[in-house]
């Protein structure tokens, strides 16, 4: 049973791990490949396996040099294979690719941002109350956002260039996704390096949604008359 299900229906506090830790960065991430990419990877999987190397000359018999230059890079930036010392690449091992599009990467993200924005939110619930409540998991993991509506091209484009599918208002998909919420102004905190709404708040939509209340609970014991 997946993290975000065991907090949501009993309510409990499981050991949970930062928002910016291994649990949430996975152990090898990958992003979807165009069918040009897909088929070049096949091909590549097809004749050397997982464990023997090869060179981009691999593919000189059936592309040009640069489509070949750009496959390669391609390949190496959606994390599907890996470039050894020698100059030679070895395929990641498919299950482990697949597996690697559906891991968290926001939260790496999120902090080579140029503009301000705040978790807000059950996301602002999750990161005050140290993750005592965590409302993601592989299959589903939105993020709320406030950002200024001035600013709501920017942060589309930024987290289309990352490969994040975002939404404005509503909105929902596999994995992770961002439901931007456009404000007039903005204000936030900064919690483990990331910006939040503040706590106040934050205690107060808890207070608004049972589901939330072992989280609304915690924060009022961890911070006390600051709640």
């Amino acid at each position: 049973m997946e993290l975000i299900k065991i907090t949501q229906v009993f309510g409990c506090h499981p050991k949970t791990k930062p928002l910016n830790s291994s649990y949430l960065l996975g152990n090898h991430m990958a992003i979807a490949l165009p069918q040009y990419g897909l088929k070049a990877y096949a091909v590549l999987y097809a004749r050397y396996g997982a464990k023997e190397a090869f060179r981009q000359s691999a593919l000189e018999w059936i592309v040009s040099t640069s489509m070949k230059k750009k496959i390669f890079a391609l390949l190496l930036k959606s994390g599907w294979i890996k470039k050894d010392k020698d100059n030679t690449y070895r395929c990641i091992n498919p299950s482990v690719a697949i597996r690697g599009l559906l891991d968290f990467r926001v939260p790496l993200a999120i902090k080579t941002a140029k503009r301000p924005y705040a978790f807000t939110g059950a996301s602002a619930v999750e990161i005050w109350s140290d993750y005592a409540y965590m409302q993601r998991g592989m299959e589903k993991s939105p993020y709320y956002m406030k950002v200024l509506q001035k600013d709501v091209h920017y942060w589309k484009d930024f987290f289309s260039s990352k490969e994040i599918p975002s939404y404005t208002s509503s909105g929902s998909t596999i994995g992770e996704y961002i439901i931007l919420v456009p404000v007039t102004s903005l204000s936030s905190e900064e919690k483990d390096g990331f910006r939040v709404d503040g706590l106040k708040e934050s205690i107060a939509f808890a207070h608004s949604n049972e589901i939330y209340a072992y989280a609304s609970s915690y924060m009022e014991r961890k911070y006390g008359a600051a709640a």
